[in-house]
């Protein structure tokens, strides 16, 4: 699309159940907010749109681990997350709630249009269902092992450890989160989106960018990552979805007989961004529908990469079935950011909390962008370590973008009392030994191209470079020796140095807002757009400027010790917490334990199953027989220390293929509070095939 009128630009709804953490400040606000706030220096039309996602399995499980009401879940989680996002400098026009009345209504009557388009077909399914809960289990309801990747932990619709998206009924010894019980199941009706019917147009439109013959997007500009990962879900073939859910906490099915039905939180909440722009334009007086269903509108999702499949996928589909919304321009989905070793976690505690980082680091924000944005898992997963962090802000912000903007203002107010100095009459560029109008010019310019590129770490990389640029013409020619001795000299490389401080207060601005609204009060000056950019003849000579300050501080290393404290001990004491037992599960009738049949049995053979991480093969002698099983075990056991060693098996475990392998079996193991597996052996061997009482 060529010179679009406008832009409707979302990020993921962050789900009200729990504060913010640095891996989703990394993933899709912070770059969201840099796209964002270079096109309002560009004076595009612009709408910036977010909210809390209050529906779906999610926060019902929080309610009830909390023992409190879904609605007090969201409107806790709700405040925190808001407040964070504008303590942090995110820069919405808008952040929504889907617990609004205005957002069930747009999404009831979306739901309604697309049933009178027959996009749906109604379907009886067999369904999880957890009978001493009684009722029926959505997919966040239920956790089992990935079939993909063997993580034992996955939920019915995610594997949070590999990214895969999953159906409940595909992962391995499925259990209630409810009652920790074996889940049976049991009839229930649904509407289904075919997604199998859309398989050619869609395909068309991300590998062509085409739709109905009408280009409609660059598939150049699209991440490798995004499109591969869209294409491998076509390539396999797509199924029926389930879009309604028999939940009692969401936004109700609007059909007569639908009790007890709510919408899928992945019908449910993308629509969020058009009831959020709703809302916005209502305040704004503007049209809403000219953000999305203008086909002169580019819609760009910022998400992470767990989420490619729903934004990519189906909820294109949904757009196009209503045939009213334009599709999205990109998705430029970021991967993971692990921390300090390990992957961040919530439910162990290992993360940095945007609000206490916050609290801890009173008006660092702009160091925390910078770093985040420098290590931003653009293309592949990342990692912040607190060590980086002081590294990064000591030799580059303070070092380097901060100690050449202050000798700069600091020399001036020195040797021509604050005043913008003249450059005329010096050839610049000898005594720089550079072409310095062209570095500037060429610096906004690569910033531009960078950053509608959505390259966002080369972007502030160029931006840095021209800080460089800067010092290293401060260094060469030490304007404080020429002041004595050619005034004029001098004169020019300040000018220049204060000419390039001032594009510094746009060009930096979308990833150091607050440091540059700082620049600018220093420089006396309020340039609010980027084609203000590019030259060095932003100040004129003669202009005030007003007394420098530091734009950043050291971080000691005193203040990194204790942030890496911190997390160790809030991961020991979460640690401590799920150390406690599991309570005991449901009792069983005796007959049916009577039915479980536990074997010795020695393994003759293992290998790791390929492109897994926790997946072994291993070939059993039973005594009955030789049988291949797969185990998730592949992190804690080396392949060649298992022969030999005698185990513990359930043996009548109906056969499941897992990556291919048929598994005919399950290796009995222990788990400690730190997820450590040890195998259930017997103390002395027994002859394979003895029973296990």
């Amino acid at each position: 699309m060529n010179n679009p009128k406008r832009y409707t630009i979302t990020a993921a709804l962050p789900y009200a159940n729990g504060p913010l953490h640095i891996g989703h400040i990394a993933g899709a606000y912070l770059p969201a907010d840099i796209f964002a706030r270079y096109l309002r220096l560009c004076k595009r039309d612009v709408v910036f749109v977010c909210g809390s996602d209050e529906h779906g399995a999610a926060i019902t499980l929080k309610a009830k681990k909390d023992k409190v009401s879904p609605q007090e879940i969201v409107d806790k989680y709700n405040n925190q997350i808001k407040n964070a996002f504008v303590d942090f400098g995110i820069n919405f026009d808008i952040y929504y709630r889907t617990s609004e009345p205005l957002h069930h209504k747009t999404a009831s009557d979306y739901f309604l249009t697309l049933l009178e388009k027959d996009v749906f077909e109604v379907k009886t399914s067999e369904q999880y269902y957890d009978e001493e809960a009684e009722q029926f289990l959505a997919d966040r309801y239920i956790t089992g092992t990935c079939p993909k990747c063997g993580f034992e932990n996955a939920y019915g619709d995610q594997c949070e450890n590999c990214g895969s998206t999953l159906s409940s009924q595909d992962l391995i010894n499925p259990r209630s989160t409810l009652s920790g019980t074996l889940p049976v199941m049991r009839e229930t009706s649904h509407w289904f989106l075919p997604l199998q019917n859309h398989e050619t147009w869609l395909r068309e439109w991300l590998e062509n960018g085409t739709l109905n013959g009408v280009k409609q997007h660059n598939p150049s500009k699209w991440k490798k990552q995004v499109l591969g990962q869209c294409k491998s879900w076509i390539d396999g073939g797509l199924q029926p979805r389930a879009m309604t859910r028999d939940l009692d906490w969401g936004v109700k099915v609007p059909v007569e007989g639908a009790d007890g039905k709510v919408l899928y939180v992945w019908l449910d909440a993308p629509i969020g961004y058009i009831s959020a722009t709703k809302a916005w334009a209502e305040r704004e007086n503007k049209d809403w529908k000219k953000y999305w269903q203008d086909p002169e509108t580019e819609l760009v999702h910022f998400i992470g990469k767990d989420n490619i499949v729903f934004h990519c996928i189906i909820f294109p589909v949904l757009l196009k079935a209503h045939g009213d919304y334009i599709l999205p321009t990109n998705v430029p989905a970021n991967e993971f950011l692990n921390l300090e070793g390990k992957k961040i976690s919530t439910s162990r505690n290992w993360a940095v909390w945007v609000h206490e980082y916050l609290e801890d680091f009173p008006g660092q924000q702009d160091e925390l962008r910078y770093v985040l944005n420098a290590i931003s898992p653009e293309f592949r997963d990342s990692e912040f370590t607190w060590a980086d962090y002081q590294a990064r802000v000591n030799n580059e912000l303070v070092a380097v973008l901060g100690n050449f903007v202050n000798r700069a203002l600091v020399l001036t107010h020195k040797f021509f009392d604050g005043k913008v100095p003249s450059g005329e009459g010096v050839d610049l560029n000898e005594l720089a030994k550079a072409d310095c109008a062209a570095e500037v010019q060429h610096a906004a310019e690569d910033i531009a191209k960078f950053i509608e590129a959505y390259r966002f770490r080369d972007a502030q990389q160029a931006m840095m470079g021209l800080a460089r640029f800067g010092n290293k013409v401060l260094t060469e020619t030490e304007p404080w020796k020429l002041a004595k001795t050619d005034l004029p000299k001098a004169e020019a490389i300040l000018n220049f140095c204060l000419q390039l401080s001032a594009n510094l207060t746009v060009i930096a601005a979308p990833f150091l807002p607050n440091t540059c609204a700082k620049l600018g009060q220093m420089l006396n000056t309020d340039f609010t757009e980027w084609k203000d950019a590019g030259t060095l003849k932003m100040l004129a000579v003669g202009h005030d400027i007003n007394t420098p300050e530091l734009l950043f501080k050291r971080i000691e290393d005193e203040e990194v010790e204790a942030q890496k404290a911190k997390l160790q001990a809030s991961l020991v004491q979460n640690t401590k917490k799920e150390s406690s037992l599991m309570p005991q599960k449901s009792a069983i009738e005796f007959d049916d334990f009577m039915k479980i049949d536990i074997r010795t049995a020695t393994i003759l053979e293992a290998e790791r199953v390929p492109k897994t991480d926790k997946l072994m093969k291993i070939l059993l002698d039973t005594g009955l027989d030789k049988r291949t099983v797969v185990s998730g075990i592949a992190e804690h056991y080396k392949a060649e220390e298992l022969p030999g060693k005698q185990v513990s098996v359930l043996m009548n475990l109906e056969p499941r293929k897992i990556k291919g392998v048929e598994s005919q079996g399950m290796i009995l193991m222990a788990e400690d509070a730190d997820g450590k597996l040890s195998f259930m052996s017997p103390t002395t061997e027994m002859p394979n095939g003895s029973t296990v009482r």
